[in-house]
């Protein structure tokens, strides 16, 4: 079992920057894989960005590729989004979760794990 707390969320201007922080506890962070989400008013969970256990390998959504960025600190149980050139169409709750199968998946219902969602909002 795994706890996943998101924090850094909150209201930014176009164009401004946040990082995200997903502070894990429980069982061996660096066991798991770890994802971003988002989700919009009315629309679907959607994948961000991925990060394998080691950091070695990350991918992204093609909509924030060169925005945003991924990364942990394993030995501080951490992974962190770094979200820069912000857009109103990245207004949504974000969600950090953990994979133990190691694959770097941007289908939700692989990951076992999930925080409970930060918000960020950016306005234009």
């Amino acid at each position: 079992q795994v706890q996943l707390v998101e924090s850094g969320g909150g209201l930014v201007q176009a164009g401004g920057s946040l990082r995200l922080s997903c502070a894990a506890s429980g069982r061996t962070f660096s066991m798991y894989a770890m994802g971003w989400f988002r989700q919009a008013p009315g629309k679907e969970r959607e994948f961000v960005a991925g990060i394998s256990r080691s950091g070695g390998f990350t991918t992204y959504a093609d909509s924030v590729k060169g925005r945003f960025t991924v990364s942990r600190d394993n030995a501080k149980n951490t992974v962190y989004l770094q979200m820069n050139s912000l857009k109103p169409e990245d207004t949504a709750v974000y969600y950090c979760a953990a994979n133990t199968a190691n694959v770097v998946d941007r289908r939700s219902y692989e990951y076992e794990y999930w925080g409970q969602g930060i918000q960020v909002t950016v306005s234009s």
